[in-house]
């Protein structure tokens, strides 16, 4: 599979159109659980405010990996870090799933947002599999996917 990094122009626009998706959407999350989604919350069950809370962290977390994973690639690009150690240290992080029946739940700005977030993250991370080289063996296989896992 040939790396995205490949093409240059391509890859710098896709990370900026990324950077800028994220940053919006980020900028949303916080707003609404920080502050315009109280009112939403307080409606809720008690059962109802933790599993909004707890997809709020689920959101906010997905966001900060992408980003996090958006920043070492545009470093990278820039030539800031070296292409093998961001092959290591710049793979996008793991974050729990959300259960779809359980989002069905929230008030419809929460499920929209924590759908967007999923959705921003499931895209990224089939970018960093298709940028990140096979394991050359079964053994370097197993070991790539501990490292993803821890």
């Amino acid at each position: 599979m040939q790396p995205l990094a490949s093409s240059r122009p391509l890859t710098t626009r896709l990370l900026d159109s990324l950077y800028v998706e994220t940053m919006l959407l980020a900028d949303e999350v916080r707003a609404y659980f920080d502050e315009h989604g109280r009112a939403d919350r307080e409606r809720l069950p008690p059962m109802g405010r933790v599993i909004f809370s707890c997809e709020s962290l689920k959101a906010t977390t997905r966001l900060m990996h992408v980003i996090a994973w958006l920043l070492t690639r545009r470093a990278i690009e820039a030539g800031e870090i070296d292409a093998s150690a961001g092959e290591t240290v710049g793979r996008l992080g793991h974050v729990a799933e959300s259960e779809p029946h359980i989002v069905a739940g929230l008030p419809e700005t929460a499920r929209l947002l924590v759908e967007a977030s999923a959705d921003l993250h499931a895209r990224v991370r089939r970018l960093d599999q298709e940028m990140t080289p096979e394991p050359s063996s079964p053994a370097r296989a197993l070991i790539a996917r501990l490292e993803r896992a821890f």
